[in-house]
């Protein structure tokens, strides 16, 4: 196995543990955490498919998800301690009271 196919078996694994603790897991902050977890195995994929091609598009794409990813962050992580003031909890199940 080369390195590029290591990176992508990383990548995807990296995705998967990502995809898996936003699908099983109840607490919003540890949900974010796996959310840029999966943002972590895309941007690791598209570098290594940059990489094979010899371009620089799949870097220029790297760089639009770490903007998504910072502007989640900015947006997110002071929705979620606003949401903890309010609840006094971390459960995304508490909060089912905001629905409309």
């Amino acid at each position: 196995m080369d390195q590029s196919q290591a990176m992508l078996w990383l990548a995807g694994a990296l995705f998967s543990f990502g995809l898996l603790g936003v699908v099983i897991r109840r607490n919003a902050l540890i949900m974010l955490m796996c959310m840029e977890l999966m943002l972590n195995g895309v941007n690791l994929s598209l570098v290594t498919f940059s990489q094979q091609r010899g371009d620089a598009a799949g870097v220029v794409m790297v760089f639009l998800t770490f903007v998504v990813a910072t502007a989640e962050v900015a947006l997110a992580i002071p929705i979620v301690l606003l949401l903890v003031r309010h609840a006094r909890s971390l459960d995304i199940d508490r909060y089912s009271e905001l629905k409309g």
